[in-house]
């Protein structure tokens, strides 16, 4: 076993590493471009949203508002087939007009590969004693790591529509953020 305080180096030289490559991945490489669809006639879309001032949240339609027994109403039953039925994200408003002022997000995003690293930490320190074998090490560490970086995501195609497509790019990211963690833990094990 090795103390989880001992493995500080790889934790965060890991979060780094994750962070500038999940960079890399959705701002140089094309295959998440087409992971969100335009709304057709989106300028009447957006002027009829913002005619609502919908507060910032998740919001699903139609909806019960908690009250599951309404489900089994007909005029809730009429609002499903005739549709649109759907669930809708909003952001606050960018008060500089700038979409891509995500500094919150990236600190939470990078605060996020910290943790994850920590718990890839922990297990893989729990199962290896100093000097193990790099491919142990990775193999430990890097499952952990990719279990936390690609599997919660499968529910949002199960349970929200998410396009699987989306869910298996998304998949394929958190395979290779796992090798990455993997490999930097296997790098800096104590020996």
């Amino acid at each position: 076993m090795i103390d989880i305080l001992s493995l500080w180096l790889p934790i965060l030289i890991a979060s780094v590493i994750v962070f500038v490559v999940s960079a890399v991945i959705h701002m140089v490489l094309p295959y998440h471009k087409s992971d969100f669809r335009k709304l057709p006639d989106e300028d009447a879309a957006l002027d009829a949203l913002g005619k609502l001032s919908i507060p910032p949240g998740d919001y699903m339609f139609p909806s019960t508002g908690g009250d599951m027994s309404l489900m089994r109403s007909e005029e809730f039953k009429d609002k499903v087939r005739k549709g649109p039925v759907g669930m809708l994200t909003v952001f606050p408003p960018a008060p500089d007009g700038n979409p891509s002022s995500m500094g919150v997000q990236l600190t939470q995003w990078f605060f996020y590969c910290v943790i994850v690293s920590i718990f890839a930490a922990y297990v893989a320190g729990r199962a290896l004693g100093p000097g193990a074998e790099y491919l142990q090490v990775h193999r430990f560490a890097g499952c952990t790591a990719f279990v936390a970086y690609a599997l919660a995501d499968w529910q949002r195609s199960i349970w929200y529509n998410q396009p699987w497509s989306t869910t298996l790019k998304n998949t394929f990211d958190g395979l290779v953020y796992g090798l990455l963690t993997g490999g930097t833990f296997g790098w800096l094990w104590p020996s």
